[in-house]
């Protein structure tokens, strides 16, 4: 028996496989790989950043510039050169003149109040119409013919690839024949149109988002489906529509191509003043700058206190 146990164990040895040393890997080589990947991510971040921030740097420090500080490219201030509200003087705005009677000041305000005006009613429409289309998208089925949910979905997202130039002349000949050149309602109707594939994209991912068991439970106990959306889906989504809301804003107030086909004087809004501070010199480039830094402030403003609300509009659709 002794004999057979030997002979076993020293089959098993030979049919065993020859130990092998491998040496550990290093630590610190380890250590150095994750330290390049995060070195060269937050490079990138970095560079993206100053690439985003930097024609916003540039807006701002040129408003502050004179005629030859512009030309020589100077970019930092008390070292290149020294600032200078001549910009804003031109537009009423220094703090020399902003207490004074100024034209250029009340046509600046006009036109942000033009701006402010369609944007926001715009914004306020789009959300309104493209949320009740996108609830009804994602909780019905609708046959037309051959198309279906999908394709009508489609359709409303292929607007966003359209070039404004293509619907130009129809609303040129269409705005003429209903008086509506040169008027706030035509920009809001075009504004409004403009942004409503946006917010039914954004609107249909948050209702997807969306567990129907909360709409059924509120049918049992006595809701209507109307009321089911008023009461139970509509807090729920209220994130986003306020993101669908702040980004139509964003898109409509700085609209240039259809404000300057369509208005004229009464309802020209600030990226047209903005883009006519052109003189027999060329362009004023500080009067420029300043009504483009002041057109852009609001925006910054509400993009800085809203920021969490955004953010989270924008991704509540995106884990279920």
């Amino acid at each position: 028996m002794m004999a057979m146990s030997t002979k076993a164990q020293s089959g098993m040895a030979t049919r065993s496989k020859p130990y092998t040393y491998r040496e550990p890997q290093s630590e610190f080589a380890s250590n150095s790989k994750r330290i390049a990947a995060k070195v060269a991510i937050y490079g990138l971040l970095l560079l993206w950043t100053f690439i985003a921030l930097f024609p916003i740097y540039w807006t701002i420090t040129t408003s502050f510039k004179v005629a030859v500080d512009v030309t020589q490219g100077h970019l930092i201030p008390w070292v290149d050169f020294k600032p200078d509200w001549r910009g804003w003087r031109s537009i009423g705005l220094s703090p020399d003149t902003i207490f004074n009677t100024s034209t250029v000041r009340e046509e600046f305000m006009k036109r942000f109040l033009n701006s402010a005006i369609m944007s926001i009613g715009a914004s306020l429409l789009a959300v309104v119409l493209g949320s009740l289309a996108a609830y009804g998208l994602v909780r019905f089925d609708y046959k037309f013919a051959i198309w279906r949910n999908r394709d009508i979905s489609f359709f409303f997202l292929s607007q966003l690839i359209l070039p404004p130039v293509v619907l130009a002349m129809p609303f040129l000949v269409l705005y003429k024949e209903l008086a509506l050149l040169d008027t706030r309602i035509g920009l809001i109707v075009v504004y409004t149109l403009m942004v409503l594939p946006i917010v039914i994209w954004i609107m249909r991912d948050q209702f997807r988002g969306i567990p129907v068991e909360l709409e059924q439970a509120a049918l049992v106990d006595g809701c209507s489906t109307w009321g089911a959306f008023m009461r139970i889906v509509l807090p729920i989504s209220l994130p986003g529509m306020v993101a669908a809301f702040i980004l139509s804003v964003v898109l409509c107030w700085n609209e240039y191509f259809f404000a300057a086909l369509l208005t004229s004087t009464n309802a020209n809004t600030l990226p047209v003043m903005v883009a006519s501070q052109t003189g027999s010199q060329g362009i004023n480039w500080w009067s420029m700058a300043a009504l483009s830094t002041a057109a852009i402030a609001p925006l910054a403003i509400v993009g800085i206190f809203l920021e969490r609300y955004i953010v989270k509009g924008l991704t509540a659709g995106a884990v279920k």
